[in-house]
C-alpha cells in the first residue's frame, strides 16, 4: 500500500463495507422517506432509524462480538460514518453512545458495565449524553465545578451542565465530577466519570433552545444525585485522562468536515442543472472541495492512528480546528455559488439549517480557540 493509499480507506474490505452502506441508505431512504440534512448526527433524532441501522450490522461495528458487536477495526466504522453524513441520515439517537460511550466502555468500563450497555449500544437501542461542559467550564474542562462526594456503596452528585446535546431523550449522561477538591497547581487531577440514568432522582433537564427555536442542547441540573460504585467509569481521580481520550474520537471524525456535505451536494446538482458557470465560479467550487478531500485525508490519518493504539490527540485538535473552520466556510460559499444556480426549495432549506448552525460549529468539542492553544503547547510554541 503507498502512502497515498494510506489516506483513501478503500482497501477492499472498507471498499465493500462503504458499498454495503450505501445500498442500506438507498433501500431505507425510499422505503421511509427522510431527507438528506446538515448536520444531521446533532439535529436529527430518529430512534427508529437508529434501530435499522443497528439491526442492518452497522452500529457497534469496533464492539467486540462477546458484547454483540461486530468486532471489526476502526476503520470499518469511518466509513460507515462517512456515508452516514455525506448522505445526510438521521443518526443523532444513537450517535454519541456509539462514538464515544462503547470506545470508553471498552477501555475504563468493569465487564458488568460492558455487559449492560455494549449490547444495547450495537443495536442501536441506547441512547446517550455527555454531561462535560459547565457555565465556566466549557473548553476549560479543568475548570469543572460539579461535585462527587463519598457515600455508603457510591457517591452523590451535585452540580450543573450545559450545552448537553440530547440529554432530553437519553437513557443515560456520563457525568465528569470532582471527586477532590480543585489544585491551582494540578487542575486536571481530582476528576472522575459516572454512568448516570438520565431519570435519576435528583436530576432536572431544561431546554437551550437555539435562535429558530430547534431543541438539541440542555442544562442539566444535579441535586443529590445517589451513583453506585458500579457506575463509576473507569478510575476514580483519573478522569482527566479518560476524557481526553475520548475527544480523540470526537475531535478527529468525519463529523467535524462533513457535517455539511449534503448542502454542498445539493449546490453542485444545483449548479449542474443550470447553464454553464463561468471560470471564477468554477474555480470556487474546486477549491471547496480540494478543501474538503485534503481535510478528509488528515482525518483519515488520525483514523489510522487511533485505529492502531496510537495517541493522536494534538492531531485531532488540528483537524477539528481546520475541519469545522472549513464547515463555516463552506456555508458562505456555498450561499455564494447558489446566486448562479436555479432555485429549488429543498437546496433553499438546507442553507437556512446550516446558517442557523454554522455558529456552532466551531464550539463544540472544544473552541478552535482553545485547541490552538493546546496544538501550539504541543509544538513547543507556548
Amino acid at each position: 500500500m503507498t502512502s497515498f493509499d494510506t489516506l483513501c480507506a478503500n482497501e477492499p474490505a472498507l471498499a465493500a463495507q462503504r458499498r454495503r452502506i450505501r445500498d442500506f441508505l438507498s433501500a431505507d431512504r425510499a422505503e421511509f422517506g427522510w431527507l438528506p440534512a446538515v448536520d444531521s448526527w446533532l439535529s436529527q433524532w430518529d430512534e427508529a432509524f437508529s434501530r435499522r441501522l443497528g439491526d442492518a450490522g452497522f452500529v457497534g461495528l469496533t464492539i467486540p462480538r462477546i458484547y454483540s458487536g461486530h468486532g471489526l477495526g476502526h476503520l470499518h466504522r469511518y466509513v460507515v460514518t462517512e456515508e452516514l453524513l455525506a448522505q445526510g441520515a438521521p443518526v443523532a439517537a444513537h450517535w454519541i453512545a456509539d462514538r464515544q460511550v462503547a470506545p470508553a466502555l471498552m477501555s475504563y468500563g468493569t465487564d458488568d458495565q460492558r455487559r449492560r450497555f455494549l449490547p444495547e449500544i450495537a443495536a442501536g437501542r441506547l441512547y446517550t449524553a455527555i454531561g462535560m461542559s459547565e457555565h465556566q467550564a466549557g473548553s476549560d474542562l479543568a475548570a469543572v465545578q460539579t461535585k462527587a462526594t463519598r457515600t455508603d456503596g457510591g457517591w452523590i452528585l451535585n452540580g450543573t451542565k450545559v450545552w448537553t446535546s440530547g440529554a432530553h431523550h437519553a437513557h443515560q449522561i456520563v457525568i465528569l465530577a470532582r471527586t477532590t477538591p480543585i489544585d491551582p497547581l494540578h487542575r486536571h487531577e481530582g476528576l472522575s466519570q459516572f454512568l448516570v440514568p438520565a431519570d435519576a432522582a435528583g436530576i432536572s433537564i431544561s431546554p437551550i433552545a437555539l435562535m429558530a427555536g430547534d431543541h438539541q442542547f440542555n442544562e442539566v441540573l444535579l441535586h443529590d444525585v445517589v451513583v453506585p460504585d458500579a457506575d463509576v467509569l473507569g478510575r476514580i481521580g483519573d478522569g482527566w485522562r479518560q476524557v481526553t481520550s475520548e475527544l480523540s474520537f470526537e475531535r478527529s471524525g468525519p463529523e467535524r468536515i462533513l457535517s455539511t456535505t449534503p448542502l454542498i451536494t445539493a449546490a453542485i446538482e444545483a449548479l449542474a442543472a443550470g447553464p454553464p458557470v463561468d471560470a471564477h465560479t468554477a474555480a470556487d467550487l474546486g477549491d471547496l472541495l480540494a478543501r474538503q478531500i485534503s481535510l478528509r485525508q488528515l482525518s483519515i490519518s488520525v483514523a489510522r492512528t487511533l485505529s492502531e493504539g496510537g495517541d493522536a490527540a494534538t492531531r485531532a485538535a488540528l483537524v477539528k480546528d481546520l475541519g469545522t473552520s472549513f464547515e463555516q466556510d463552506s456555508v458562505d460559499q456555498v450561499a455564494d455559488l447558489l446566486s448562479y444556480a436555479p432555485h429549488y426549495p429543498a437546496v433553499a432549506k438546507l442553507l437556512d439549517t446550516a446558517w442557523l448552525h454554522k455558529p456552532v460549529f466551531t464550539l463544540r468539542g472544544g473552541t478552535n480557540e482553545v485547541l490552538r492553544g493546546v496544538i501550539a503547547r504541543d509544538m513547543g510554541l507556548r
